[in-house]
């Protein structure tokens, strides 16, 4: 691969990665958690929605964005690799934990206080901040691809990712062989215990009204994301190797439809499940990342139709991780901020933080007879929100890399 060739610019990557990164935004903040249109919440368990597919595409994107890097990271030699790479992971996992922990403080009754890594809540369970997440999952991902990828090279990469589905499935079927992929059997949940302990696992699943210890970015579905950004940058390779070409949008449009096509095969053994992170899952994702590509860059680099869409995705896909990490963290600090807003039953005074007050006071307001629109609204608003600071961003030529 020579150096034209990694220079030469894909616009389309960007919309699709910035496209990526809006819905991520979008569904991670709605106006309420209980107020959600069916598409844009994820699957209970087995089946996939449009919200499921936002962070494999991602990941994905990563893949991609590495088949631009590994060419110079190869060309400076084990040392610099190791160093680069290790560097980003470490930064990224930090970030995340960071970001689960942030703002530290927490109000108790009117007063702050701190919030301990580990403690034990009100109905005597272990508790505390939860070690992983999207961020870390990112982290995780890139750094074993990565690997694999500089170690393995192409066709190697592609014989691993193989392994690590195919192994996957056989550890889950292993692990329970009368019920392996329910929510109860799967595996993984007892691997992630005894490793994080349940007070630092995610606890957003409720059964029988208890919220349950388990963990969608947990270690044991890491393999399927690794097996993503492999693919991510197979897709890449090829994409940079072909060039702005018919035969190249022909070649991916295929591939991706290959891999739609094997994953819902896969699916009646292995159910497509973005919980668990099948291997399914995986490989349905992803070619369906592939024929979304295809379209894209045929439409955007060889028909070259640019509208009003294109560049407003575009300036999210120029700073990614920052937007991302920025959403996470504004609404935890305003968190901080109560504004008094109502009277609770018992007589004391309710609070609503800026953004809820904002969801609360404007945006449900505007649809009394129809909840969901006013969260959507809600959503809709962030967006704009977080799409101004990226187009002053762009504008300014400011370009925050992680």
């Amino acid at each position: 691969m020579n150096q034209l060739q990694t220079k030469q610019r894909f616009y389309s990557l960007d919309v699709f990665r910035g496209a990526t990164v809006c819905l991520m935004i979008m569904v991670n903040n709605p106006g309420s958690w209980a107020h959600i249109y069916a598409p844009l919440d994820h699957s209970e368990w087995h089946g996939v929605t449009p919200t499921d597919l936002v962070f494999p595409f991602f990941l994905f994107a990563v893949g991609n964005a590495l088949a631009f890097v590994m060419p110079r990271l190869e060309a400076a030699g084990a040392a610099q690799f190791w160093k680069k790479v290790l560097k980003r992971t470490l930064l990224i996992f930090i970030i995340g934990l960071f970001l689960n922990w942030m703002p530290f403080v927490k109000w108790d009754n009117d007063t702050l206080v701190f919030k301990p890594w580990s403690y034990i809540n009100s109905h005597g369970e272990p508790a505390g901040i939860r070690i992983l997440g999207v961020l870390q999952r990112i982290a995780l991902a890139y750094f074993f691809a990565s690997i694999i990828i500089y170690y393995f090279k192409l066709r190697g990469a592609f014989y691993a990712a193989c392994v690590l589905l195919l192994g996957y499935w056989l550890l889950c079927v292993a692990g329970n062989p009368s019920d392996p992929f329910s929510f109860t059997g799967w595996f993984g949940t007892h691997v992630d215990k005894a490793i994080l302990g349940e007070g630092h696992m995610y606890h957003g699943e409720v059964r029988n009204g208890k919220a349950i210890a388990f963990d969608p970015e947990g270690f044991m579905s890491l393999f399927g994301s690794i097996a993503q950004v492999i693919f991510g940058y197979l897709c890449g390779d090829y994409i940079i190797k072909k060039g702005k070409t018919a035969e190249m949008v022909n070649g991916l449009f295929v591939a991706g439809s290959v891999l739609l096509f094997a994953g819902y095969m896969w699916d009646m053994v292995f159910p497509l499940n973005k919980k668990i992170w099948t291997s399914s899952y995986t490989v349905f994702t992803s070619g369906l990342a592939m024929t979304i590509l295809a379209v894209m860059i045929y439409l955007i680099e060889l028909k070259n139709v640019k509208g009003w869409l294109s560049k407003f995705f575009d300036v999210f896909g120029k700073n990614p991780l920052f937007i991302f990490m920025l959403s996470g963290i504004l609404p935890r600090l305003l968190g901080l901020i109560r504004i008094p807003s109502f009277v609770n039953a018992d007589g004391t005074t309710g609070y609503l933080t800026p953004f809820s007050w904002f969801y609360e006071h404007i945006c449900k307001p505007i649809f009394p007879n129809n909840l969901n629109n006013g969260s959507l609204l809600y959503a809709l608003c962030m967006i704009t929100f977080y799409w101004l600071i990226v187009y002053w961003m762009d504008r300014k030529k400011i370009y925050i890399k992680v």
